[in-house]
């Protein structure tokens, strides 16, 4: 199958949602290399494209950003290092590639750019993140569908989608068969329960997410 990446790109672009399009490893590598596409978040899947531009509404900046907060004060509480790289494109060459909202490593030896390599984590030269998150606003299909089916190729332990409009937060544990199961409790942040992550999302409601995330550091004080 051949694909030319300058007729391909611009109904991507024009469209009103992101959607995914036909398209090679080529053309992929044709995006990340594209100057109008450099604040694109970039997805490649089964010989499929997602491009999207990035431009974040209110409520998934202030959801996204709460849960960079959620994620420092629990690392501070257990004394903990992380890396955070949300945006980051991580990909498997030629297979799969992806750019989360939230890029988790936890402890040491997080990606690290040299100088003449791609802006890119590539899996098979680092290890695999401990957690990935998408803040679904008008994007919650496809996060449950193509990119939940999409980080189980990419050997994801864990992946949460944040449901900003359905105020609820879907974790998924990653099984032996290769499939994600939903679950109740982070092995990621060691047992911290998903339900505490909703209820910090409620806060939001009257409130702002710095507010909110203080109300969590409250809450885990003693966990």
């Amino acid at each position: 199958m051949t694909h030319s990446t300058t007729t391909a790109i611009p109904p991507i672009i024009d469209a009103p949602w992101p959607q995914w399009q036909p398209a090679t490893w080529q053309d992929y590598l044709a995006c990340c290399e594209d100057p109008a596409l450099e604040q694109a978040r970039l997805f490649y899947h089964q010989g499929y494209l997602l491009i999207d531009m990035g431009n974040e509404g209110i409520n998934h900046a202030r959801f996204n950003n709460l849960l960079t907060m959620v994620f420092a004060f629990w690392f501070a509480r257990k004394g903990q290092s992380f890396d955070e790289l949300g945006g980051c494109v991580m990909e498997k060459p030629r297979r799969q590639a992806a750019s989360p909202d939230k890029i988790l490593y936890i402890g040491e030896d997080s990606p690290r750019w040299q100088e003449g390599e791609p802006r890119r984590i590539n899996l098979t030269q680092w290890r695999i993140p401990d957690l990935v998150a998408e803040v679904a606003d008008t994007t919650l299909a496809t996060d449950l569908d193509e990119k939940k089916e999409l980080y189980a190729a990419l050997e994801i332990p864990e992946y949460w989608v944040v449901d900003i409009r359905g105020e609820r937060v879907l974790a998924f544990r990653l099984q032996d068969d290769g499939k994600y199961q939903q679950c109740e409790y982070s092995v990621a942040l060691e047992g911290l329960p998903i339900s505490l992550i909703e209820q910090t999302l409620a806060q939001l409601e009257g409130g702002n997410n710095g507010s909110a995330a203080f109300w969590f550091d409250q809450q885990i004080a003693n966990l």
